[in-house]
């Protein structure tokens, strides 16, 4: 029998984590000289109160809900994916030349063709990691950072070189032709009389990633595919005996999971920038990690872990705005709750299971 029901791994792990999180923060903030209570005000104000700052916080959250889905894929194969950040990257390459050099009449035609564009740029970047761990047992994680690397270099490689307009200083695409401009919350939502979203630049691209997050559900519980990446997760030796292949399963995951990193240029390249620029992916594809550890790998858990995210990033920026922090403890902030809600989730989870141990009945031990 579990130790602890799954409500409790599921909800109060990842509370109790964040709520140790926000006291230590709180401590730091008030070794600074300031009121934790007047910070977490000025993130609350910035990030939720107002619809601009729903917006900035619905458009971070839809980086993180991309490439926590990538990992969350990759870890129910049992396989740690660290290489969203250069997958999404390659990934606005595809964007950027699905939108530069195809002349769309619409952007809705020109939704379609990035986002085709993205997954096969991201799945593609992901597939040699994936064959390397597959055939020649190459460990994905050391494949992956390197590949992040090299993805890095060839972005500003061909930025420079290539896509760069003649006569541009800046390392950077032309902008993109107005057909293929998103539409911006602010646009979908506003009234003649009400303005709403007003300057943030979330866009229709947080629709695809709520789909994306009903997609990778209905893939991982709902089809045998879905099936037999779980089972190899949970045991390789298992799973082959079932006739499941090791290489099938880490190849297509691997694939699934890049593609899904990929998709994240749709938002912040085609979305909000309208061009490919360096670092597009503003290391999304590392806080992706700790979103699907704290979502558990789960969807749902997944798009509420990027809410949080979203808030951080948000609030951060408000709170180093208005108030005489520096920006670096935002940072501090946003590690804290990685660190309680990833590598430290032990700390929390074993007392909680002593606990229910003790609570629960003798006859149901």
């Amino acid at each position: 029998m579990d130790k602890m029901p799954a409500w409790a791994d599921a909800v109060l792990v990842p509370l109790i984590s964040i709520l140790i999180a926000a006291v230590l923060s709180a401590l730091v903030i008030a070794a600074l000289g300031m009121n934790p209570f007047e910070a977490f005000q000025l993130m609350v104000e910035g990030a939720l109160m107002k619809s601009s700052g729903w917006g900035y916080t619905l458009y971070y959250a839809t980086n993180f809900i991309f490439t926590g889905l990538a990992v969350a894929v990759a870890f129910h194969a049992r396989m740690f994916n660290i290489g969203g950040e250069g997958q999404a990257q390659i990934g606005g390459l595809g964007v950027a030349l699905a939108c530069l050099f195809i002349p769309w009449p619409h952007w809705s035609l020109a939704l379609i063709a990035a986002t085709l564009a993205a997954a096969l740029f991201g799945a593609a970047w992901a597939y040699i990691p994936a064959i390397l761990q597959a055939k020649r047992g190459s460990h994905i994680v050391i494949t992956t950072i390197m590949f992040n690397f090299i993805a890095a270099a060839l972005i500003n490689y061909v930025l420079v070189n290539l896509l760069r307009p003649a006569g541009a200083m800046e390392p950077a695409t032309a902008t993109f032709p107005a057909a293929t401009s998103l539409p911006t919350f602010q646009q979908m939502f506003s009234t003649s009389e009400t303005v709403l979203f007003r300057g943030s630049p979330a866009n229709i691209t947080f629709f695809i990633a709520v789909a994306a997050c009903i997609g990778v559900w209905l893939l991982i519980w709902r089809t045998r595919l879905g099936y037999e990446l779980r089972a190899f997760g949970f045991s390789e030796t298992g799973a082959k005996y079932a006739g499941i292949s090791p290489v099938k399963i880490t190849v297509v995951s691997m694939l699934i999971s890049g593609a899904l990193a990929g998709l994240m240029a749709i938002n912040a390249t085609m979305g909000e920038a309208e061009r490919l620029v360096l670092n597009a992916s503003e290391g999304a594809g590392f806080i992706g990690i700790a979103v699907a550890l704290m979502g558990r790998s789960h969807p749902v858990g997944v798009f509420l872990a990027a809410l949080l995210f979203g808030f951080l990033y948000q609030g951060g920026a408000e709170l180093a705005f208005w108030a005489n922090i520096p920006r670096e403890l935002v940072t501090v902030i946003q590690a804290l709750v990685i660190l309680f809600t990833g590598a430290l989730d032990n700390l929390v989870r074993w007392p909680l299971e002593r606990a229910f141990l003790a609570f629960r009945p003798k006859g149901a031990q």
